[in-house]
């Protein structure tokens, strides 16, 4: 999985397990170091996900929402997925190589859960 992004935007494919549809939900994709830094930072809402990469961690602080935060592998394959209030700091996921961010409630509608496979498409280096 040798992909390299860029910041730009894109869509998140969840892959559905046992013949469940795949859902396409759109997606910022955030590489740089200042696009990362500010990420969700002074929104009050996000239409779809953000990702963040490469990410292992993230912070809530400056937040004004409740965030779902999933952590991926190298292969895209979701390790966590917390529920994060504002001011918190969450801890680093050792394998995680990539953070997918988006408002509280979506992922569990979308289907994002531990062990789930997604797919990003999107602007590539």
């Amino acid at each position: 999985m040798g992909r390299r992004w860029r910041d730009g935007r894109g869509e998140l494919v969840v892959h559905g397990g046992d013949g469940e549809a795949s859902v396409r939900v759109p997606l910022e994709i955030a590489t740089s170091y200042r696009a990362r830094t500010k990420g969700l930072l002074g929104r009050d809402s996000l239409a779809g996900a953000i990702l963040l990469s490469p990410a292992n961690s993230v912070h809530t602080f400056r937040m004004r929402m409740p965030i779902d935060v999933a952590y991926l592998d190298r292969r895209l394959r979701v390790i966590a997925v917390r529920t994060m209030r504002p001011g918190r700091l969450g801890l680093p996921r050792l394998r995680a190589r990539h953070v997918l961010e988006a408002e509280a409630g979506a992922m569990g509608e979308w289907g994002v859960r531990e062990g789930t496979r997604v797919e990003v498409v999107g602007p590539v280096e």
